[in-house]
């Protein structure tokens, strides 16, 4: 599924329009049937809403609301934040019709909306259709002060389209916003979903199919919102006859002596993704750790100085690197100075695809040049932060962007961690994950996924891909265990142990 901005929202509805013949009123009505679908889901045994319309589309499909749920007997105010001049044409048409049916509009001009504003806390639910995918300024006047109204009257809230007072693209809030518990977003996903403050005032969200004709929605945009079927198809099969040599082999150059865990979290996302053999990296005390869990990992002892891989053990690994068909870098080693230095040396002649991850990342923060290989970066924000040396907070801000900015400083693939993980790549639309959830946020995951990586990498999905499907499939498992164990508690362990069933999840949806 593809994900729209403001300008490409904007653009679908022309065409719609001048192209399919679907006026602005047919998708008004469509928009807001959508729209009280869920208002019935929400009340089922009827109730008395608050249908808040600004002057624009839309408050049209807010006055299509408040129409059909007057006809379905709901109680209906309906509070306008414009004057009835104001109003744009279409919405004007929607606010007849909704006239007709038996709805009031109460118009921020007349005396009375200011004291209706202070009554909605007696209501059940509150439509919020102030501000569409348009809105691009701080809020002010009627619209700021319905926003400030509905924020304090603690109902719940069911946003159309965008929760008003977020920016559509960014997620930024403009001065205030809604506080949604539900939002129906329109036609396709929107960037405000995934990042700023968007991501939590969204609350759960829905996109509401209207009709919009296929060739409009399956245009490309910048970024696709991943599902099973994406994934399924391009998982690798694996043949009948096939052998572990077969099936890839996976490198882990990772941890310390005061982080043996790393290495054995990376080491089991790689066998639990399907890995053929696993091959661990490490200095004495991480390869005991590897062999008391993981017994079917094979042992690479690297030479050490102070619990750290030396730099001596570069060259152990450049002679043998031609055994493995992938590598991962980085966690648990430190970022002391003879992990740097090892850094430094082992990639100036690494010839494997490679996924680079914590201790390795902050090591190019720190100046050690990437090594001239097919790569994926996987930064959470403070590593990205330190990568790009800027703030977490503008780096978080317009996450879009932060991965366009690594993809074009760094020259490889980028996933930058968090809720809705992006995957971004030179020629390829931004991959935004769905799947996972808040108990993901735990010590050890990302080590579990950079395991993914490396093994979908070994069985020759290029960066982009490996990253986008091992992202999905990695919070698909998170999600597994948030089912079976409860939402908080499971640990890195037993996503990486939750792995095949979500894969094959993934491969039965695709089937059918």
């Amino acid at each position: 599924m593809w994900i729209a901005n403001a300008d490409r929202s904007r653009i679908v509805d022309q065409l719609a329009e001048a192209e399919f013949g679907l006026t602005s009123n047919v998708l008004m009505e469509r928009a807001g049937c959508a729209v009280f679908d869920v208002v019935r889901e929400v009340l089922p045994r009827g109730g008395r809403i608050v249908v808040q319309c600004g002057k624009g589309h839309n408050g049209g499909d807010g006055f299509v609301v408040a129409r059909l749920a007057k006809e379905a007997g709901y109680g209906v105010d309906c509070l306008v934040a414009a004057t009835e001049a104001d109003l744009k044409p279409s919405t004007r048409e929607q606010c007849e019709l909704a006239r007709a049916a038996g709805v009031e509009p109460i118009f921020s001009d007349e005396p009375r909306w200011s004291r209706r504003q202070e009554l909605i806390g007696c209501r059940d639910l509150v439509v919020d259709a102030l501000l569409g995918s348009g809105g691009e300024h701080s809020v002010t006047g009627p619209i700021r002060t319905a926003i400030e109204a509905i924020n304090r009257s603690g109902v719940p809230v069911l946003s159309v389209d965008v929760p008003s007072g977020i920016h559509c693209d960014t997620g930024e809030e403009l001065g205030e916003s809604i506080w949604a518990m539900r939002t129906v977003t329109i036609g396709q996903p929107k960037p405000y979903l995934f990042q700023g403050l968007g991501l939590e005032h969204a609350g759960f969200w829905t996109v509401a199919d209207i009709g919009y004709p296929d060739e409009l929605l399956e245009d490309p945009t910048d970024a696709r919102l991943l599902d099973a079927a994406w994934v399924g198809n391009l998982l690798p099969e694996r043949r009948r006859a096939s052998h572990k040599g077969e099936n890839g082999n996976v490198l882990v150059v990772a941890g310390s002596s005061r982080m043996r865990g790393a290495a054995v979290l990376a080491a089991k996302g790689a066998l639990r993704a399907g890995a053929g053999l696993v091959t661990v990296a490490g200095v004495q005390s991480v390869l005991e750790a590897v062999a008391a869990q993981i017994p079917e990992a094979l042992l690479f002892p690297l030479p050490e100085r102070d619990g750290v891989i030396s730099a001596d053990a570069a060259k152990l690994l450049i002679d043998s690197q031609n055994r493995y068909f992938s590598c991962l870098f980085g966690p648990g080693m430190t970022h002391e100075e003879p992990a740097l230095e090892f850094l430094k040396k082992v990639w100036s002649e690494w010839t494997r695809p490679t996924v680079i991850d914590a201790d390795a990342l902050n090591a190019i923060a720190l100046g050690v040049p990437l090594p001239r290989v097919p790569c994926v970066l996987t930064p959470h924000p403070g590593e990205m932060s330190r990568l790009l040396e800027l703030s977490i907070a503008e780096c978080q801000a317009d996450r879009f962007h932060t991965v366009r900015h690594a993809v074009s400083k760094f020259g490889q693939c980028v996933l930058l961690k968090g809720p809705y993980s992006i995957v971004g790549d030179h020629g390829q639309p931004m991959a935004v994950n769905c799947t996972g959830n808040s108990g993901m946020a735990s010590g050890g995951m990302g080590d579990v996924l950079t395991g993914i990586i490396a093994t979908l990498m070994a069985q020759e999905l290029p960066p982009y891909y490996a990253a986008s499907c091992a992202m999905y499939w990695h919070g698909l498992a998170a999600d597994h265990c948030a089912n079976q164990i409860g939402p908080i508690g499971f640990s890195a362990r037993d996503v990486a142990l939750a792995l095949p069933a979500a894969r094959a999840k993934i491969t039965a949806s695709c089937e059918s």
